[in-house]
């Protein structure tokens, strides 16, 4: 009785972080049971396929901490950081579509 009501009086914020931060809680943790289900399916079905379940197993972990980074920074306020990778592609790749329009009008012109 008295611990609810101290949960009641907490802020709109405070209270959308907790649920939030248990969510995040909830989430590790399934991931994680997920993983050991699977590792443990694996090691069931034999060495053939430990390798396979490894890679599986090694990249379900790897989202999982991905995820759990990327929700971390979202509750503590900081913004993802910019695609610089897909940034600079796009612009090469407008660079050398705007280069092959130039040079095939540059051509047609030439021609009349």
């Amino acid at each position: 009785m008295f611990g609810s009501s101290l949960l009641d009086r907490r802020s709109k914020p405070e209270r959308i972080a907790d649920q939030a931060w248990e969510q995040l809680v909830s989430a590790v943790g399934s991931a994680g049971d997920s993983v050991r289900d699977a590792a443990r399916a694996a090691r069931r079905n034999g060495t053939g396929l430990a390798d396979d379940a490894s890679d599986l197993v090694g990249s379900a972990a790897e989202e999982a901490r991905r995820r759990a980074t990327l929700a971390f920074d979202a509750l503590a306020g900081r913004r993802p950081a910019l695609p610089w990778t897909l940034l600079i592609a796009a612009a090469l790749a407008g660079a050398a579509i705007g280069w092959a329009a130039g040079t095939a009008a540059r051509a047609a012109g030439g021609r009349s």
